[in-house]
C-alpha cells in the first residue's frame, strides 16, 4: 500500500486489516508508522517513492500493490512508472490504481496525468484494476468548523455546480474487494456514490441532519488562493486546484452510483447517512 499515511491509504490499510489480510505499508515519514500499525498494518517502511530501492524492498514477496500517488504531485507519471516498474521486477500478481473520476479530461492536469499512468499500466502487462473515485465527502470536513458556526458551506465556485459525491469508507470497502476477491483484473471502476448533487442540495442535507439552517455561498477563487497560500500550499497544487474549480464551475463532477452499489452489493452510502455518522463520531 503505497501513500499508507494518506486519508486514504489510511482508510485502505482499516478496510484490508478488517479482513485479516496482512498489509505492508509504504509510508513517507517515520511519525506515520505508529498510526499505520494502529491501523492493523502488518509491517510499515519509511521511504521515498522516488526511490526505486526503497520500492523495491516495500515490494518484496507482495502478492498485490495498491498504489496512491501522492495527492496532485507533478510527479504523478514519473512516480506511476516507477512503482509500475518495482512491480514487475517483484512478481507482483495484481496491481490496483487509485486513479480519478473522469482522468480523460485534460483540463485538469491531475486527473490528465492519471490517465496517462493507466495507459502505463495496460502497457505494463501486470494484472489490474483501476479505481476511479470521485470527490469524498470527506472533503466537507475542511469546511465543517465555518458550516457549524457559522452555517455556511463556502466554495469556490457557483452554488449550481453538480458533483457527485462518495464516502471514502465505500471507496476503502471498494478496494479492499477487488483486493482480496477474484475476478477484477482488467476491470475499471467509476466509484460514484450519489447522483449528481448542486451545492444548494449538499447544504440541504447538511441542514437537515444539523438540524439548523446551513447555507452555501460561492467565494471568489482569488479568496481561495489567498487562504491556500497563506496555509502553505505551494503553486503548482494552487495551479492545478484552481484549473479544477474552473472545470466544475462550467461542467461540474458527475458520475453515476450504480457500479459502486454493484461492488458492495449494497446502495453507496448518501450524504445525510455520512452527515450522520459524523456527528455520531
Amino acid at each position: 500500500m503505497t501513500s499508507a499515511g494518506g486519508k486514504t491509504g489510511r482508510a485502505v490499510v482499516k478496510a484490508l486489516a478488517a479482513r485479516g489480510q496482512a498489509v505492508r505499508a509504504f509510508v513517507h515519514r517515520e511519525e506515520q508508522v505508529g498510526a499505520a500499525m494502529a491501523l492493523g498494518a502488518r509491517e510499515v517502511i519509511v521511504g521515498d517513492m522516488r526511490d526505486e530501492v526503497a520500492l523495491r524492498r516495500a515490494m518484496g514477496n507482495a502478492k498485490a500493490v495498491y498504489h496512491i500517488c501522492p495527492n496532485v504531485s507533478p510527479d504523478e507519471i514519473a512516480i506511476g512508472n516507477w512503482v509500475i516498474a518495482a512491480a514487475r521486477t517483484a512478481g507482483v500478481e495484481h496491481f490496483i490504481y487509485h486513479s480519478v473520476l473522469h482522468p480523460q479530461t485534460e483540463a485538469m492536469s491531475h486527473h490528465w496525468n492519471k490517465l496517462r499512468v493507466e495507459e502505463r499500466l495496460f502497457e505494463s502487462g501486470l494484472p489490474s484494476t483501476i479505481l476511479q473515485p470521485t470527490a469524498y465527502m470527506q472533503n466537507i470536513l475542511a469546511g465543517w468548523k465555518t458550516i457549524a458556526e457559522e452555517g455556511v458551506w463556502r466554495i469556490p465556485y457557483p452554488v449550481e455546480t453538480q458533483l457527485s459525491l462518495v464516502d471514502l469508507e465505500d471507496v476503502a470497502e471498494a478496494a479492499a474487494i477487488v483486493l482480496t476477491q477474484a475476478g477484477h483484473a482488467g476491470a475499471t471502476y467509476e466509484l460514484v456514490g450519489t447522483s449528481p448533487m448542486t451545492q444548494v442540495e449538499v447544504t440541504e442535507a447538511l441542514s437537515q441532519k444539523l438540524g439548523r439552517p446551513v447555507r452555501a455561498e460561492a467565494q471568489s477563487v482569488e479568496m481561495w488562493e489567498q487562504r491556500a497560500r497563506a496555509g502553505g500550499m505551494g503553486d503548482y497544487q494552487v495551479e492545478t486546484l484552481i484549473k479544477m474549480f474552473r472545470y466544475y464551475e462550467q461542467h461540474g463532477l458527475v458520475g453515476n452510483p450504480h457500479v459502486l452499489g454493484w461492488l458492495l452489493g449494497r446502495k453507496p452510502t448518501t450524504l445525510e447517512e455520512w452527515c450522520q455518522r459524523m456527528l455520531n463520531r
